[in-house]
């Protein structure tokens, strides 16, 4: 399923780690955008040309034997381009080779800008500001065409201009926040170059999105799996929105949820969102499958196919199903594309991971374009309540990955009690909202306590939260100290079992949010 608008930019991606911020500044000013690899057959795009090419900076040096090249085909589209970093340098080096060259002082971190010229790309830039600075190799020389906007006391080329044509260059980056002005320049490119409107919003997405699945559905019957989550449930929502009862949604009990959550977000969904949902508790059959497995793969694996084998038996006896909607986020389809082709398996992704070809489903995957604060932008604009939308993610194997040892009954006892405390004392003192997300992770470390008079020898637990856009990056939330002390001494006095608590206090990278 394919939302792209008319009015749109191109984001061709040579590596940066900064890519995905590129297209998430363009998207604050209600302007849609795409990432693809540098070397994508533009071709592709003939039927609904960009109204505009960002190119993004890299890794690599132009000079490189197997350096990310040129895409000249993005000049057939007439449209204006700017490059970023590596996406200046390849716009120079393409048209004199050896014009770029290792630089004397490399420049990484902050530097001042100073503008040559405040109109069109640095229109309302002050004539000195501060930029973030990541390159190895500079311009030594500029083709003729070119003229130099701006300037830094190390890079001589800092930003460019085409004479005639509408192509710029910059060698910082505007997408990252250090670049004080850097939201300003990307509106300059969007808006005023590229001529877009910023018509792209949360009610337009779902018009849209509505009329395609009704298109795309006509009578047939659509079957979801619902997580508990926010990108499921705005799934659910939508393609209810569009096809009504045609829509049946499943929301299985795997044994892994958090206290009572089960029967509350069931409740959710059947008394305030109206959803056509089939509860099914399948708790005892997840948890003989996980019985004495303490790999976290071999757990994601298992969890979902059991799932599988649960829904597949909760729908086998009805062949009127014919399309399965699901909840992909964009950041799991631009890991999918990168420009060097799939990136390297951190871990398996938390969602369940397809269906047997025998179900003979086509997917919907209404939300595959959008990033998660999007995702509960358009969830707000379906009535979805705002308590429900705030919720923080929660991965689709559950508790499963957040006891790191085998899973049993008991443990999971325990951790929903600790995780029960965090979340609730962290909403009671209006802590939840400022976090990305909290959780409990029970280790399997037994340590030496005292009780009273007596010596205990009970587990672990370590507390987590973070603060996040979109959970790409992370860092520790700063809880306060008095808090974390109260929390604490909650835990261990009101979980028998528990002698133990530990703040993690690690970002990401180079962790990751979840533990496993």
């Amino acid at each position: 399923m394919q939302h792209r608008p008319s009015d749109w930019i191109l984001i061709l991606d040579y590596g940066s780690q900064y890519t995905q911020l590129i297209a998430r500044r363009i998207r604050e000013f209600n302007i849609y955008c795409e990432i693809h690899p540098f070397n994508k057959d533009l071709s592709d795009f003939e039927n609904n040309l960009p109204s505009g090419v960002i190119m993004s900076g890299g890794p690599s040096s132009v000079n490189d034997e197997d350096a990310p090249y040129l895409n000249t085909n993005v000049f057939d589209f007439e449209v204006p381009v700017l490059g970023i970093c590596y996406g200046l340098q390849i716009l120079a080096h393409h048209i004199i080779p050896g014009s770029v060259e290792k630089a004397e002082r490399r420049e990484f971190g902050r530097s001042d800008l100073i503008v040559d010229d405040d109109s069109d790309l640095l229109s309302n830039i002050p004539e000195e500001s501060v930029v973030w600075m990541s390159h190895g190799d500079h311009i030594k020389k500029l083709p003729a065409d070119y003229e130099i906007i701006a300037h830094t006391d190390n890079a001589r080329v800092a930003a460019v201009r085409h004479v005639n044509e509408k192509i710029f260059g910059v060698q910082f980056h505007p997408e990252v926040v250090h670049t004080v002005y850097g939201k300003q320049i990307l509106k300059n490119f969007a808006l005023d170059i590229c001529k877009l409107e910023g018509t792209w919003t949360a009610e337009s997405f779902i018009e849209s999105t509505v009329k395609e699945i009704r298109e795309q559905v006509g009578n047939d019957r659509v079957v979801c799996g619902l997580s508990g989550g926010v990108d499921s449930t705005v799934v659910a929502s939508l393609i209810h929105e569009a096809i009504g009862d045609q829509l049946q949604c499943i929301f299985v009990d795997n044994g892994l949820l958090r206290k009572n959550e089960f029967q509350k977000v069931l409740d959710l969904y059947e008394k305030e969102l109206n959803l056509p949902v089939k509860g099914i508790d399948a708790s005892d059959q997840f948890l003989e499958a996980l019985k004495g497995v303490t790999d976290p793969e071999k757990k994601r694996k298992i969890i979902g196919n059991v799932f599988i084998d649960v829904f597949d038996e909760a729908i086998s006896n009805d062949k009127s199903f014919k399309f399965l909607g699901q909840g992909t986020l964009y950041p799991d389809v631009i890991e999918s594309i990168s420009f060097k082709g799939p990136s390297a398996t951190i871990k398996s992704h938390h969602n369940v991971g397809g269906l047997p070809e025998e179900m003979n489903l086509s997917l919907i995957e209404p939300v595959r374009e959008l990033f998660k604060d999007e995702v509960r932008n358009v969830g707000r604009k379906l009535g979805i309540p705002d308590g429900f939308i705030k919720r923080h993610p929660f991965p689709g194997p559950g508790l499963g990955i957040r006891i790191l040892s085998d899973v049993t009954r008991d443990k999971l006892t325990l951790l929903r009690e600790v995780d029960d405390i965090f979340i609730s004392e962290l909403r009671s003192q209006d802590l939840y909202d400022e976090v990305w997300q909290a959780l409990a992770v029970l280790l399997p470390v037994q340590s030496v306590g005292v009780m009273g008079d007596e010596r205990t020898y009970e587990y672990t637990a370590a507390l987590r939260a973070v603060t996040s856009v979109d959970g790409m990056t992370a860092d520790w939330a700063h809880l306060p100290h008095p808090f974390l002390a109260y929390v604490s001494n909650r835990i261990i006095n009101e979980v028998p079992g528990i002698n133990r608590v530990v703040y993690d206090v690690s970002s990401k990278p180079p962790s990751t949010i979840e533990w496993e």
